[in-house]
């Protein structure tokens, strides 16, 4: 949902905002939908990259925008997954980002489980 908060000065959705609506589609896909299939959700992941490409002004309106994410590199330790934020009118993002494993309690990275790259490997797009 695009939420009032969200709007600048300029009357669109302000660019740092989008990166809170990439979040919470990775959040969904790495926690949410885990957890509500019976799953472990991910943990110890670390974002190392963000790369995104403003298409178009996304304005303050009542339906909810989709972010469509899907993953395109899976490697042993860190992932990429892309994004676009669209409706049925057009596209307003492309987005990337890089996600490394992490562990927590020794501050180093670690390999992606057996588990987890299964998980993705649902998920992979050329």
């Amino acid at each position: 949902m695009v939420r009032f908060a969200d709007i600048d000065s300029q009357g669109h959705v302000n660019n740092v905002r989008f990166l809170d609506y990439l979040e919470d589609a990775r959040l969904g896909m790495l926690y949410v939908d885990r957890q509500k299939a019976g799953d472990t959700p991910f943990k110890g992941l670390v974002v190392s990259r963000h790369e995104i490409d403003y298409k178009r002004p996304l304005g303050f309106r009542a339906e909810p925008v989709r972010v469509e994410t899907w993953v395109t590199d899976l490697r042993a330790v860190r992932f990429t997954l892309e994004y676009e934020i669209r409706d049925e009118e057009g596209l307003y993002v492309t987005a990337k980002s890089v996600l490394a494993a992490y562990d927590v309690e020794r501050e180093a990275p670690r390999r992606l489980t057996a588990d987890e790259r299964s998980y993705l490997r649902r998920f992979i797009s050329d």
